[in-house]
């Protein structure tokens, strides 16, 4: 992995971006997608441009934002904020961690802004997980979450961390190592992460779980937006995994301020019950209280609110 050096300051009055406007001389992000959530949108003002590039994958933008910290956008789509990326992180993280008696090796598919690894350490530390490999196709999201969501990052050079920059799908197509929990934390079902949300990745990802291994994936989609689109999404999983669960966050930077998860194994235990206690570390080192319940068939985190 690279490191970025040497980075010029970005005239906002200058910049060109198809998700920012002046409104009266103030600069706002708009998050608007006729696709995925048509009739509305979400915006957030900006202090000042961190960073803008073009990769040969995706548009990454990194902006100051005057309520929500530092944001990372990608292809036009916020990604996380500073003040509530906690609330995502933490749960796609703890839940299949908790819900499997024996988590050993630890798979992570995309994951760039490093949020997930910082979790998933407290787990090597409490002495639960033993290995973490994860495979991000773009290192630039890595680098600009290195350099500017430090919060995040700062555990992606950890000794436990074996780091692939590749293609996730390509790397579960060649792989031979089984894993006890995977964790796809793809960006929205657009460029790269297209296919990872289709039924092939789906067995892909059946492929590469040890017995009892447990899933989890980001939906992209949550129960307030596009139901018919959830609703096809865990009918596929449903065609590969015999056991299925959907839960979901409460994040205020989403369109609609919720995001939800599809935890899956073949495995017949019950995935919305933690099989393991939390240990002092997560529970000293985490935001949420790290403790799942159930309300029907969606798992929530009660919380506290992170400051920024």
């Amino acid at each position: 992995m690279t490191h970025i050096e040497n980075i010029p300051e970005v005239n906002l009055a200058t910049l060109t971006h198809p998700c920012i406007s002046n409104q009266n001389g103030t600069y706002w992000f708009y998050e608007k997608s006729a696709e995925s959530f048509p009739g509305q949108a979400f915006a957030l003002e900006i202090n000042k441009i961190l960073y803008h590039t073009k990769t040969i994958y995706q548009d990454i933008l990194i902006f100051e934002s005057k309520t929500f910290g530092n944001v990372l956008v990608l292809n036009g789509i916020i990604q996380c904020t500073e003040k509530d990326e906690f609330a995502y992180q933490e749960l796609i993280t703890h839940v299949p961690i908790m819900a499997h008696p024996n988590p050993k090796k630890v798979l992570v598919i995309g994951g760039g802004d490093c949020g997930v690894i910082r979790e998933l350490i407290k787990h090597v530390e409490d002495d639960t997980v033993e290995e973490i490999t994860m495979v991000e196709i773009d290192d630039m999201v890595i680098q600009l979450s290195c350099k500017f969501l430090p919060s995040m990052a700062y555990q992606i050079r950890h000794p436990k961390v074996n780091l692939i920059i590749d293609d996730g799908f390509k790397y579960l197509k060649e792989t031979t190592k089984k894993f006890d929990v995977i964790i796809t934390d793809s960006s929205d079902p657009e460029g790269p992460a297209e296919e990872f949300f289709q039924i092939n990745y789906f067995k892909l990802l059946l492929n590469a779980l040890s017995i009892n291994g447990i899933v989890i994936m980001q939906s992209s989609e949550n129960i307030w937006l596009n139901l018919a689109y959830l609703k096809d999404l865990i009918y596929k999983a449903k065609q590969v995994f015999n056991n299925v669960q959907y839960c979901q966050c409460y994040m205020p930077s989403y369109t609609s301020g919720q995001l939800g998860l599809i935890i899956a194994s073949n495995s017949e235990g019950d995935l919305t019950n933690p099989k393991v206690k939390c240990s002092s570390i997560i529970i000293n080192k985490s935001t949420t209280v790290p403790l799942c319940c159930q309300l029907g068939q969606v798992i929530i985190y009660v919380g506290k609110q992170k400051k920024v």
